[in-house]
């Protein structure tokens, strides 16, 4: 793949569950991102405990890893693995799963052009989403997919997309979102 760029593009995914986040990340590895998924930081972590990565484990490690090291711990972790592909050479990497202002502080003090980008959709796509993907993580009712919201917006999600340097908002059909992102995509690393 050509280098668009003199410099590296380092760029932040964030969103609720089933915004597109996903898709997002599969378009940008297709062109030459190296991908870096906060949530694996968690699930090593329950590993390590001796816990099986589910949910519920997940919710509670994350918390409990943010009270005994700090809300920035998992985004100091994964800060590790983004100046290793910095200094491999990679010139376009994404960080996938960012869930609080602290983790942006810790991305930004480092890489001050380290970009947000917010990926939404509204409520009623997601739920429809998370009940026809039916992955392992996905809420499965009503109560448990307001719930999950509830708990991403304690963390400071909220925060991170209201102050993202881009909002996406694709389209609800797979193939035209995948062609917006395609497009967005291009334009960063043009940019």
């Amino acid at each position: 793949m050509a280098k668009y760029r003199d410099k590296t593009l380092i760029i932040g995914v964030t969103g609720l569950p089933a915004s597109g986040k996903n898709e997002f990340a599969e378009v940008a590895k297709t062109m030459g991102f190296k991908q870096i998924v906060m949530g694996d930081v968690i699930r090593n972590e329950c590993r390590a405990r001796g816990l099986e990565p589910t949910r519920e484990n997940c919710n509670n490690i994350m918390v409990l890893l943010r009270k005994e090291e700090g809300y920035d711990v998992v985004a100091k972790r994964v800060l590790k693995q983004i100046k290793s592909l910095v200094s491999s050479g990679e010139s376009y990497i994404l960080v996938d799963g960012i869930r609080s202002p602290q983790e942006v502080d810790v991305f930004k003090a480092e890489f001050p052009d380290f970009l947000i980008i917010a990926i939404h959709a509204s409520p009623s796509i997601r739920k429809m989403r998370t009940l026809r993907r039916k992955r392992n993580d996905d809420s499965t009712s009503s109560e448990a997919f307001l719930l999950r919201d509830k708990k991403e917006l304690e963390v400071g999600i909220g925060h991170v997309i209201a102050l993202a340097d881009y909002m996406l908002t694709p389209p609800n059909n797979l193939e035209k979102a995948r062609a917006y992102f395609k497009e967005f995509l291009t334009y960063l690393m043009n940019e």
